[in-house]
């Protein structure tokens, strides 16, 4: 499909809270390093070029960027990229983080944080992305237990007006609706795409959907490729990407978004063309019978990921 003219409001708008964004967003994963993200066997990406990738990114409407204080690379961080990038921001800008995990300098995973850790995590992202507050921190969980010490933590700091809004990542449905007794949740990042995402995913993709909740999947191009990115494609997606004469990176983009009207997209590169043809995604319509194609593809695969 032809990239070129298309921006990121084709995908249409979802409200996260009182801030409109484009469905179609930029995750920052990928932006620093090539290779697995996370890993020691990688090589960083050139400075200028993620720097141009984000400003190209928001050249073409994204006005949502996903990050991490965690997403750095032993020469690259992504929030100090994106604040050099877009500094002084765009007002419509959204930069929603997430806060729970840990590294160390060298990169090394440090435990999960505890309640009274969150604050030092949502300070130093304020700090790499030069903002005075966070637009919407995401309390990112590792494993189906009680988030009202964590959320109600952030909530604290949403009085106090550091974060202006919250969300979660890594979930299950009773951790989101014990958060929605402490504080208003805005999104939910769960892994979901194409013959990958967790058994209670089409619940979770539900509750989002009646609360008026985003649901933002995360490796909805690589599926279980994960943080390595994606592998070889199966037949049927590669029949519809023929079809329209889009890439099959293209295809699952838009499934992902045909999932609903509250479904975001956050897909991640430091390729320039790579990032027009995610964005002109949003503009390609899948058929019914294509979707429930592609959707057959995870009902046998899909299994529980933590």
């Amino acid at each position: 499909m032809t990239s070129h003219s298309l921006t990121a409001a084709a995908a249409g708008t979802w409200r996260l809270g009182d801030l409109t964004v484009n469905r179609m967003g930029f995750g920052a994963m990928r932006l620093t390093q090539n290779g697995r993200a996370f890993s020691d066997e990688r090589t960083p990406h050139d400075r200028d070029r993620a720097v141009a990738v984000l400003r190209r990114a928001v050249e073409l409407g994204v006005n949502h960027i996903d990050t991490a204080a965690f997403y750095f690379s032993p020469l690259r961080s992504a929030n100090e990229l994106i604040n050099r990038a877009l500094g002084p921001y765009p007002d419509d800008l959204v930069i929603t983080t997430k806060v729970g995990p840990g590294r160390g300098p060298s990169g090394d995973w440090l435990d999960w944080a505890r309640p009274e850790q969150l604050r030092g995590q949502v300070q130093e992202n304020i700090r790499q992305l030069g903002r005075d507050h966070l637009d919407v921190v995401n309390l990112r969980m590792n494993g189906n237990r009680p988030v009202a010490d964590l959320f109600g933590a952030l909530a604290e700091l949403r009085e106090e007006g550091l974060v202006r809004h919250l969300g979660l990542s890594n979930v299950w449905p009773e951790q989101i609706t014990e958060a929605l007794t402490i504080a208003p949740v805005v999104c939910v990042q769960n892994r979901y795409g194409i013959g990958e995402r967790r058994a209670d995913s089409q619940e979770v993709l539900r509750m989002c959907g009646e609360l008026g909740i985003a649901f933002v999947p995360f490796y909805a191009i690589a599926g279980a490729g994960g943080e390595t990115g994606a592998g070889a494609e199966h037949g049927e997606l590669l029949d519809v990407a023929r079809a329209h004469d889009a890439s099959p990176a293209q295809v699952r983009l838009a499934w992902t978004l045909q999932q609903g009207p509250n479904v975001l997209a956050i897909p991640g590169t430091g390729n320039p063309a790579h990032l027009e043809a995610n964005v002109a995604a949003g503009a390609l319509r899948l058929t019914d019978e294509e979707m429930a194609r592609l959707t057959a593809l995870g009902q046998a695969a899909g299994a529980d990921v933590a």
